[in-house]
Formats: structure tokens, C-alpha cells, sequence
């Protein structure tokens, strides 16, 4: 019970801070390795293993998602890292059968020319090297974030949920690209002037500070080169119909 106490402690702790949760990562390894043993049924490797990346990215997401009243964590965390890996063989499978759907039986292969199979394949190379890309860019773009004390999570844990709002902070965005000075305050020291930006934007104070880690996660995607990041960005739309938070 004391060290499901401490556990606990150590949790809540790591909700606040990205070192400590990175911290906790590492110090829960082992358990975050045994449980993707348990699903891909063979001993993970670091670097080698997607599974075990998306495993510690769920630990990570049941740090943040915890409370007590849902029971022991590890027991909390065991469930996210299974449902977050089970999602990821679910795409797999489908994408594994969108490629097998699109080829031939070998039976009938016979009229397929050499430069059909080839362009296959390299339709094939080309996807895998997009989806490493976009991996490498993700891994990237975290990195970035840490130095400013964000997360992953925090761009869709903090993104506006209604129109008016995504709105309003897409007009206070557009003016923080515009103006030089606030990005260089932001890069160099790591904040954002939000009164500056909200007299500059027209956009209510209240407003750019409750939503100041999404503003700043989608500013860092836009002044570092991160085009994929920023397709996904660009897909993100308010609910239609809501009213303004």
C-alpha cells in the first residue's frame, strides 16, 4: 500500500512536470516492456520495435489521464498500453490487407508485366519511407516541445473545442507569425507574450491563457519546418455547431 502511495505520488507529480514523466518512463521500463511482451508475445527491442514506442507513449498518456478513483495506476497503465497497441494492430491489419487486396492471386499474375510488380513495389517503399518519415518528424517535433515544458498530448488536451474559440486563436496565430518580434520572445525565452499578442490580435486575454500550450506547440510546428505536423494541424477543425467556450 505505501508504495502504491508513492507511486501514486510520483504520478500526480509528473502530471506537472515533462522531466519527471520522462523520469517515470524510464524507471517503468521494465513494466512497459513486459506488457508489450505480453501482447506481441516475444521480448521487445528498443529502437527496433514499434510496439514498444506506442507502449511508452500510452504510459505516458495514462500518467496524464490518472486519477485515483481509477484504481491502482500500474493496473490503469497496463490497460491504456493494451488498448493504445490493440489501435495500432488494428491499422496495421487494415493496412496489411489494403496491400493484399490491391495484388493479384498468384494464379493470375500471368499477364501482369515486370514494370507492373516493380511500380508495386516501389509504391510499397515509398509508403514505408513516408511512414518513417512521419515517425522521425513526430519524434522530432516531441523533442521541441520538451524544451518548452509541453507534450504531444498537450496540442489536442488544449485545443479549442468550439468554433468561435479555435477561431479567435487562429487570428491571435496568424498575427504571432506575422510579427517577428513575438517569435523571437517566444524562441528566446521560451514563453509567449500573450499581452502583447492579445493587444496586438484583438483576441481576449483570457482567451490566448487558457489555450497559451496549444498556441505555442502550433507556433513551434510552424517555425521549424515541420510540414507533416503541420498537414495535421491544418485538418483540425472546430465542432460544428458548437457555441463558444
Amino acid at each position: 500500500m505505501k508504495q502504491e502511495h508513492e507511486l501514486v505520488a510520483q504520478v500526480y507529480a509528473a502530471k506537472e512536470d515533462t522531466l519527471a514523466a520522462d523520469r517515470l518512463v524510464r524507471q517503468y521500463l521494465p513494466f512497459i516492456k513486459s506488457e508489450t511482451a505480453k501482447f506481441i508475445h516475444r521480448f521487445p527491442e528498443e529502437g527496433q520495435d514499434d510496439e514498444l514506442s506506442i507502449a511508452m507513449f500510452a504510459f505516458h498518456e495514462a500518467v496524464l489521464q490518472y486519477h485515483r478513483t481509477r484504481g491502482a495506476f500500474l493496473k490503469f497503465a497496463a490497460m491504456t498500453i493494451r488498448s493504445r497497441l490493440i489501435d495500432y494492430a488494428r491499422k496495421e491489419k487494415r493496412h496489411q490487407g489494403q496491400i493484399s487486396l490491391d495484388r493479384a492471386d498468384r494464379e493470375d499474375e500471368d499477364d501482369r508485366t515486370l514494370g507492373d510488380r516493380l511500380e508495386d513495389q516501389r509504391n510499397v517503399v515509398k509508403e514505408r519511407e513516408s511512414r518513417s518519415a512521419a515517425q522521425a518528424e513526430i519524434a522530432h517535433f516531441a523533442e521541441q516541445l520538451s524544451e518548452f515544458g509541453l507534450s504531444l498530448t498537450d496540442i489536442a488536451d488544449n485545443c479549442p473545442k468550439q468554433k468561435r474559440t479555435l477561431e479567435a486563436c487562429h487570428r491571435a496565430l496568424a498575427y504571432a507569425r506575422e510579427t517577428p518580434e513575438i517569435l523571437e520572445k517566444l524562441l528566446s525565452s521560451k514563453k509567449l507574450p500573450l499581452s502583447r499578442l492579445a493587444t496586438g490580435s484583438g483576441v481576449e486575454l483570457k482567451t490566448l491563457e487558457r489555450h497559451r500550450k496549444y498556441m505555442v506547440a502550433v507556433l513551434l510546428a510552424y517555425t521549424n519546418g515541420f510540414e507533416i505536423i503541420r498537414g495535421h494541424l491544418r485538418q483540425m477543425s472546430p465542432q460544428k455547431g458548437a457555441r463558444s467556450q
